[in-house]
């Protein structure tokens, strides 16, 4: 008895399942190429379909909308795992381009060309960033010197503090990562840092300076009050020199005493010494941390720094030592 095996609709093809033998051993290998033949084609043609699907799903041709028709339609696949309104909302604004939104939150590991990651909205959004903190510490702070201003700035737009606040506003859950990355148990802080300032990119793009700004200040303005009104804007080891040069005629030295972990995520242990004295030592992820670290211990063990119980740190200066 002859039976029809359905392909879907896209083939438009049906394929007739031959009739059994009633012997086994009668036309059996004829029997078999009659079954195995159309199968073959069927699955072939199943593969191909669904290889061209692939293909075309694949997130560069979400921005590519010049070579590819129905782009919206394929934006919208793109979007699925990523809460549009909750991005908006964290930002609190309402983009009128998409595709911006969609760039800033796409690291280079997941597409084929670094031109539709969001690199190139990094670049923009760092000199937006500084623009706006620059801007702000001049209306802000008319007492401080260019040489003070330029610390603080150095300071709040740095890596380390992009990252810090692209942490706690939970960009990292949002960002879209190909798998190598996505594995990671931790994403390093540049990625974090990038995300940031490719968002404030987006975000003067779409709705200009002003929707910029206060997307900054909101997140970075404790960070900019904070530089000011601590003295040392994080960089202990510069607070460390001139403070020993001018009391003790000495310069600090750096020693590293020991360091741990594989080549790609390697701690170190350092400690300062002034003169004869050697101040306690300080684990950090790399030699540059453990250092403002160690630079930090040895400030507060000579009387010259604090820290509050929210981690806030303030120098004393020698009128006010007790």
């Amino acid at each position: 008895m002859a039976m029809r095996i359905a392909g879907p609709a896209a083939l438009g093809q049906q394929f007739d399942w031959p009739t059994l033998p009633s012997h086994p051993s009668a036309g059996y290998i004829d029997w078999m190429g009659a079954v195995l033949a159309p199968l073959i084609e069927f699955c072939s043609r199943w593969f191909l379909m669904f290889r061209d699907r692939k293909a075309s799903a694949k997130p560069a041709q979400c921005f590519d909308r010049s070579g590819l028709q129905g782009a919206h339609f394929y934006w919208r696949d793109c979007m699925d795992s990523i809460d549009i309104q909750r991005i908006e909302e964290l930002l609190d604004h309402r983009f009128g381009d998409h595709d911006l939104l969609q760039r800033a939150l796409t690291h280079a590991s997941l597409v084929d060309s670094r031109l539709q990651s969001n690199e190139r909205l990094e670049f923009l959004g760092d000199a937006v960033l500084g623009l706006v903190v620059c801007s702000y510490l001049y209306d802000r702070y008319g007492a401080l010197l260019e040489g003070e201003m330029t610390k603080i700035k150095s300071t709040v737009v740095s890596r380390r503090v992009c990252a810090e606040i692209a942490a706690a506003l939970g960009l990292d859950e949002l960002l879209r990562l190909g798998k190598g990355m996505s594995k990671r148990a931790a994403l390093p802080g540049s990625v974090l840092a990038a995300v940031f300032e490719s968002l404030v990119g987006a975000l003067y793009l779409d709705g200009g300076l002003e929707v910029a700004r206060r997307f900054i200040l909101r997140t970075m303005q404790p960070r900019i009050e904070l530089a000011a009104r601590s003295g040392h804007q994080s960089n202990f080891k510069s607070v460390l020199q001139q403070t020993a040069q001018q009391l003790m005629g000495l310069t600090p030295q750096y020693i590293v005493l020991d360091e741990k972990g594989p080549d790609h995520a390697k701690c170190f242990e350092v400690a300062v010494e002034i003169g004869a004295r050697r101040f306690g030592s300080c684990w950090g992820p790399s030699k540059k941390q453990a250092e403002q670290d160690a630079a930090l211990q040895a400030l507060k063990e000579l009387g010259f720094a604090t820290s509050a119980a929210n981690g806030d740190v303030q120098i004393v200066s020698e009128a006010n030592r007790q």
